[in-house]
């Protein structure tokens, strides 16, 4: 059984995958209307960080399935937290 927590962290690390999507997105588009070497490595570097927050959660996803600790589960939202905020805040940036 799923509870609050398992819950918690999964609605978390898909709000990260959308914000480090919406990054990649954002990035895609800036080097695609001025095509400079700088905006190719922001691009490339969001794509991976993109990667890399949907394989985290594809294994939060398992490792919910075969139940964590709590103790496990309080650090994983802790870790997730502030990528979020970073995220949030390029995100910010890059948008205005």
């Amino acid at each position: 059984m799923i509870d609050v927590l398992q819950v918690t962290l999964i609605l978390l690390r898909l709000v990260l995958f959308g914000l480090s999507l919406g990054l990649t997105l954002i990035s895609f588009q800036a080097y695609s209307k001025r095509q400079s070497e700088r905006l190719q490595y922001a691009f490339i570097g969001f794509a991976f960080f993109s990667m890399g927050v949907a394989m985290t959660n594809l294994t939060t996803q398992v490792a919910v399935g075969g139940g964590l600790g709590r103790d496990l589960l309080y650090l994983q939202i802790a870790e997730t937290i502030p990528f979020i905020i970073g995220f949030a805040m390029i995100y910010t940036s890059l948008y205005r």
